[in-house]
């Protein structure tokens, strides 16, 4: 099989999404199903037309861009990614797997093969955070990780439900039809930046994921006493604040004391009430994010935070209430598709090495499905989610020929 992945035009596809953005180059942002999100959705279905694929879309708005099988009674095979962007990102993150999967099936059609196992390209909604606070929406969904009641109880800053939202965009009918059942697929390879700096480092251009990091997400409120920046004397505040500060360093300390690399812990947001020079604070609000590839470790510095959370309340008397906002195990990559992707790499000469995922992707949540892994690609200096997030066209190249063919050979 003579494969041609054609570099030039994947590199135009990923600057042609890029600009699709509700900010300037060279940052974007495509907050779910917003105006910009929706073109970007109708500008890839476009594409994958243009391709001869078949496309469906399910009530959340996932979609499912297939190339038929010899076989298509058979599970297909499935690659895929996001295309939704936080504010003020790049434009690599999450497009690399969809436009290098749909580059890869590309690819293998024009090479004359075809796949016993149909191959499915899987545009996911949401894996973002941005507009409901929590992250991997459409594959929480697809694999029953989260429950369709969320439809009513998700409400984004405007107050609007998930339900409101979705169904203004065009994404109509009940939310439980958008689960899939183990099995479903025979295998699951997500296409995807590094977000670290490790395989840049060492010089490797590819990295064969094993492990996907279990990440926590937690919403802190603090409720103090406001009231005159003047009037108020220092020994009787009960300032939210200050005490929400307190909280946010306790988590960092959870976060170093473990001794382990893999234990990041993160205070992403903080809104303070009434947000005024001369007042002080009644309310604070926290989001924060935790994250460990080992689970139980992850619940330990969860458990820490609550300790601390107790001790600041007592000592500067407000009211401390956290809520859980997901709380996801940890995912081993299936050792079969490693290994075909490792065979892969080894055919063409191209170095690689086994590595962990620290971020969580859609990939956390298809592997409670079918078995999956990922593929990393080298990003400079290890950036991501920022507008100087840059990954070289021959590494999105190497990355898409080693989906290409490990797609091959699990669809054979």
């Amino acid at each position: 099989m003579t494969l041609n992945v054609q570099s030039v035009r994947l590199e135009k596809e990923l600057a042609d999404l890029a600009i699709i953005s509700a900010i300037p180059a060279p940052a974007v942002e495509r907050i779910v199903f917003s105006e910009h999100d929706l073109h970007a959705r109708a500008w890839l279905k476009q594409l994958c037309a243009d391709a001869g694929l078949d496309v469906r879309e399910d009530a959340v708005g996932n979609t499912f861009i297939r190339w038929q099988g010899t076989s298509p009674e058979l599970p297909a095979i499935a690659t895929g990614s996001h295309i939704d962007a936080i504010p003020h990102s790049g434009r690599f993150d999450g497009t690399v797997g969809v436009l290098g999967g749909l580059e890869a099936i590309r690819a293998l059609k024009e090479s004359g093969f075809r796949p016993k196992r149909s191959i499915e390209l899987i545009h996911f909604t949401s894996e973002e955070p941005t507009r409901f606070g929590i992250g991997c929406l459409g594959s929480r969904l697809m694999s029953g990780a989260l429950d369709p009641a969320c439809d009513t109880t998700f409400r984004d800053n405007e107050g609007r439900t998930l339900r409101e939202v979705r169904t203004s965009a065009g994404f109509t009918g009940d939310l439980s039809s958008t689960r899939l059942p183990v099995g479903h697929y025979a295998g699951f390879v997500e296409l995807h930046i590094e977000q670290g700096p490790l395989l840049e480092k060492r010089g490797v251009p590819i990295g064969i994921v094993t492990a996907i990091a279990a990440p926590a997400s937690l919403r802190i409120l603090v409720e103090g006493e406001g009231g005159h920046a003047g009037a108020v004397l220092m020994p009787t505040r009960h300032d939210a604040f200050l005490a929400a500060a307190e909280i946010a360093l306790a988590l960092e300390a959870a976060a170093r004391s473990t001794g382990a690399i893999d234990s990041v812990a993160t205070t992403g947001v903080c809104e303070v009430f009434p947000g005024l020079v001369n007042s002080v604070p009644s309310r604070a609000k926290l989001e924060a994010d935790i994250r460990d590839i080992d689970g139980s470790r992850r619940d330990g510095m969860i458990a820490s935070l609550e300790t601390a959370c107790a001790e600041v309340a007592a000592r500067r008397g407000v009211r401390v209430t956290i809520e859980v906002v997901n709380r996801d195990a940890p995912a081993t990559c299936d050792p079969a598709i490693v290994e075909t992707a490792a065979e892969v790499c080894r055919a063409n000469d191209i170095p690689c090495d086994l590595m962990v995922s620290r971020a969580y992707h859609d990939s956390l949540f298809m592997a409670r499905i079918c078995p999956t892994s990922m593929i990393f690609i080298p990003c400079r200096n290890g950036v991501s989610h920022r507008p100087d997030e840059y990954s070289s066209p021959d590494a999105i190249a190497t990355g898409t020929r080693v989906l290409a063919e490990t797609l091959a050979r699990l669809a054979s």
